[in-house]
């Protein structure tokens, strides 16, 4: 039998459904939003976990003219009266504002044109121009005008701009005589974007007005649904309008409409035939718990599913973090004292941290102090919480094996900026190295690991602790510009953690690093010099034409350390 396509980075439902990828059934959540809805609806849930494909799923099910037969099947073609009640009856506009990401004002303002007057394009295209007044059809070009100006700004004014989304859905409700369904996907991208680049003021001002009057005195309104990472309150976009009815990662309401739960893993790959790879699947992809669902991340399962129908023995990947930066993590380092610091060693040794969670935030409070920084960590993904909560009190964790790696890269790349703007100790550690000073080498390692963070030694697995310092290290070492510093480099029979060879002195260093779980580091020392010397990891620096070689074992635990020095020479 074919297998079904995996449908990697597509979001278009219709186009799941009619060109017969693989689908995670989720189409229940229509009946649970059209039974639970407000007149406006918020859903905040991380990137990657199904939100734009939902939205596309809801403008399929409701839209005038729709395509029924692609919901044969599927869970809501089991409620009769609700598909004879509400499928194909509305107009709907439909937009996402995940593009709207510009590097200042202008920028973002002439894509927000682009991305009304495309919507507003799409309704002109198809509807009857005969049924269009000749006011109408002029409204519909203010809306599609492009740019006239040759500074890359669309020729909307901001009147209109900002009513923009009333004035379509007055179009539709009058051209198809019922009220109209507003969509808007990555509500809260324009926002995060101007808070980055400097022009938040004047983009919540524009989403501010667009939202209030489409989705508060708009009568033309039959109800209306967002998604989001976070919930923009107070100050900002929901000021003058009616608070939308918030379905967050702490709601049961449609809990399981977002993310793979178990259920749905363990079918996909019995469908694909790789029942043998769910322990691993569940270790890298699991853990995240909304309102009372434990679910995996869709992007990361279909990604790493995709992969393993080419190469079954393909190890998993982080597919998530490669799909953003991952900047919120980096500016929580940046802010953390000692003992928030303490509280992301634990987090990384497998344990939780209770912390109060606000999730009413504005993007200018976001960074403010570091109380905050826990609360877009949990919203956007990069912790869950753990057990029942206790008010706005959670026990926070980190998900998944994809994102502990994420938090250890993001660490070590901080550590290491932090080390080099010391250049002078930095030179003096690399050096150290150089003339086999192990003292030295401890000394300053040392330094190092008790100014910034370590590892527990707690459930963590071995190779994650002795992979920490490996990358610590080896960061440290990349100082020395004339240094020829190479990770994980075949040798002999076996892969030595990092080789350096110093050409201008023809002097060749092998060094393994282990973590000496139960803090005997002399023990931990003697096994990587015994790992060295039974892999003949010296072997390539010997057919390098390495006059001197020196093999260095390095055994750590938490923010201790020992080094030992053996020098070979060779012929």
């Amino acid at each position: 039998m074919e297998m079904k396509m995996l449908p990697v980075g597509i979001e278009n439902f219709e186009e799941i459904r009619t060109e017969d990828y693989y689908y995670v059934d989720k189409t229940a959540m229509i009946r649970d939003l059209l039974r639970g809805r407000g007149k406006v609806n918020l859903f905040t849930r991380p990137r990657r976990f199904g939100k734009s494909l939902n939205m596309g799923m809801l403008k399929c099910f409701f839209e005038t003219g729709c395509n029924k037969e692609i919901f044969a099947g599927l869970d809501i073609s089991k409620e009769t009266a609700l598909c004879e009640k509400y499928m194909g009856r509305f107009p709907v506009v439909s937009v996402s504002l995940k593009s709207v990401n510009g590097a200042d004002y202008a920028t973002a303002r002439s894509l927000m044109c682009a991305t009304i007057g495309n919507e507003a394009m799409r309704f002109y295209e198809l509807s009857d121009s005969g049924r269009l007044t000749s006011e109408e059809k002029e409204v519909y070009r203010q809306l599609i005008t492009v740019d006239t100006s040759g500074r890359g700004v669309y020729a909307i004014s901001d009147a209109a701009l900002m009513g923009s989304l009333k004035t379509l859905s007055m179009l539709l409700a009058k051209h198809y005589g019922e009220r109209t369904v507003i969509l808007i996907d990555e509500y809260d991208v324009p926002l995060a974007k101007a808070s980055e680049q400097g022009y938040y003021d004047e983009m919540i001002l524009l989403i501010r007005n667009m939202f209030e009057q489409a989705l508060k005195t708009n009568d033309s309104l039959y109800f209306a649904v967002l998604t989001g990472c976070l919930r923009v309150s107070k100050e900002s976009i929901f000021t003058g309008m009616n608070n939308p009815k918030v379905f967050s990662v702490t709601d049961a309401e449609c809990d399981s409409c977002f993310g793979f739960t178990d259920h749905e893993v363990r079918e996909m790959l019995s469908y694909y035939g790789l029942n043998d790879k769910y322990d691993t699947v569940k270790e890298w992809y699991d853990g995240y718990h909304f309102g009372d669902a434990d679910v995996y991340c869709p992007w990361d399962v279909v990604s790493y599913v995709n992969k393993l129908q080419a190469k079954r023995t393909l190890p998993p990947q982080d597919f998530w973090s490669n799909t953003s930066s991952n900047d919120v993590v980096k500016r929580f380092l940046e802010q953390a004292n000692p003992t928030t610091r303490d509280e992301i060693e634990r987090l990384i040794a497998g344990e939780y941290v209770v912390k109060t969670i606000n999730e009413e935030l504005t993007y200018k409070e976001l960074y403010d102090n570091i109380e905050n920084i826990w609360s877009v960590l949990f919203t956007t993904g990069y912790l869950t919480q753990r057990t029942e909560a206790e008010g706005n009190m959670r026990r926070l964790v980190i998900p998944n094996r994809e994102i502990h790696n994420i938090f250890m890269n993001q660490i070590r790349v901080w550590m290491q900026s932090r080390a080099r703007e010391d250049g002078v100790r930095l030179n003096e550690f690399c050096n150290a190295f150089r003339n086999a000073d192990r003292e030295r080498v401890r000394t300053i390692f040392t330094e190092y690991l008790t100014e910034t963070v370590s590892v527990r030694d707690t459930a963590v697995r071995k190779e994650f602790k002795e992979n920490f310092y490996h990358g610590f290290l080896l960061g440290l070492l990349r100082f020395k510009e004339d240094w020829k510093v190479i990770s994980n480099r075949e040798s002999g029979s076996g892969y030595a953690d990092i080789v350096i060879e110093l050409l201008a002195d023809l002097l060749g260093i092998v060094i393994e690093v282990k973590y000496a779980e139960n803090g005997n580091l002399e023990a931990g020392c003697a096994e990587a010099m015994e790992q060295i010397e039974r892999n003949r990891y010296a072997e390539r620096l010997r057919l390098d034409g390495m006059r001197k070689i020196l093999k260095c074992g390095i055994a750590c635990h938490m923010k201790r350390c020992k080094v030992v020095f053996e020098e070979e020479k060779t012929t």
